[in-house]
């Protein structure tokens, strides 16, 4: 399981498919998102699923690249909701075009999405297909949910994760699970596959949510703080409100409806009240458990070590940020 061939075989596939037709001004857009580049997680994930029950992972190809245009749709479509100017240090599609062709564009490559399945036959694609509407279905769903935090002061813990788990790790669980429905997997294992993917993905999120205050600003690829000066209501957030004070907690509500131009004095501030509370700690303990709890079930496939320590090497390089 080389993860530097998987996914210089899935680029190679995605240039092979995505070709620039008529009309232009369509496909442009498209072709322009899909070679910003990214960790090309999710579509590696749907050949690592296919290639430990065996299957070559060329036969997964299509599945891979669905899922990635998929993804790459959703953040079109974010980056507009979010009135986003870049996306990966590089103009979003609605200010390099404008932000009709965005949302054009963005509907063509869910429809190339699901063309893109049409090359798998009979029950798995019946199978794949199955999976991937309730995915897109749910992805949504978190994004709607994430929309409404924007206006609470507090969301709960389970609200949170609940979140995090639909717009973000159903689609690394499908991922896993789809590439293992095209190796012809037991449907336990495909579904043992999916429940691992599920855990490491919200694990994955958190990890996120904390680099996003303390991680290296070269190489976490995003502006450090941004989700501080967002109001973002993270992980973190959550635990420092849940922790804190009732100082604290009153200095965390403010700082988050102020309306403060000098960004790295709140930063600094929320940061501060984020280690006094223990907050940081929390958020690194809930990243271990539910690593953790991703691999335990890893540890019940029916399949032998040397996969599943393949899978689990895999797990922890994404948990330290090497892949």
């Amino acid at each position: 399981m080389d993860i530097v061939v998987f996914e210089d075989i899935f680029l190679s596939h995605l240039r092979k498919k995505i070709l620039i037709t008529e009309p232009v001004n369509l496909y442009k857009p498209i072709e322009y998102i899909l070679t910003l580049g990214g960790k090309r997680l999710r579509p590696i994930l749907v050949l690592i699923g296919a290639d430990v029950f065996g299957k070559d992972p060329e036969n997964a190809l299509d599945a891979a690249l669905a899922l990635e245009v998929f993804h790459n749709f959703t953040l079109l479509h974010d980056d507009i909701m979010d009135a986003a100017p870049l996306r990966r240090n590089k103009q979003t599609v609605h200010q390099k075009w404008n932000v009709n062709t965005a949302i054009l564009s963005g509907d063509a490559m869910l429809i190339l999405s699901y063309k893109l399945l049409e090359s798998y036959k009979g029950a798995t694609y019946k199978k794949l297909m199955c999976l991937f509407n309730e995915t897109a279905l749910q992805v949504c769903e978190g994004q709607q949910h994430d929309i409404d935090f924007e206006k609470l002061a507090e969301v709960s813990e389970a609200a949170y994760i609940e979140m995090i788990r639909l717009k973000t790790s159903v689609l690394v669980a499908a991922a896993l699970k789809m590439g293992a429905i095209i190796a012809d997997a037991h449907k336990d294992d495909a579904q043992k596959m999916y429940d691992f993917g599920l855990h490491l993905g919200i694990a994955f999120q958190l990890q996120d949510d904390y680099l996003d205050v303390y991680g290296n600003p070269e190489t976490f690829g995003k502006q450090v703080g941004g989700d501080i000066i967002e109001n973002k209501k993270t992980y973190l957030y959550i635990q420092a409100l849940k922790k804190g004070t009732e100082k604290d907690k009153k200095t965390l509500l403010e700082l988050y409806a102020s309306s403060l131009k000098n960004n790295d004095q709140k930063i600094n501030q929320v940061k501060e009240i984020f280690k006094t509370t223990g907050a940081d700690i929390e958020t690194k303990n809930a990243i271990k458990s539910y690593t953790e709890k991703a691999f335990s079930i890893l540890e019940t496939l029916d399949l032998d070590r040397t996969k599943k320590s393949a899978l689990r090497l895999f797990g922890e390089n994404l948990m330290t940020r090497k892949l």
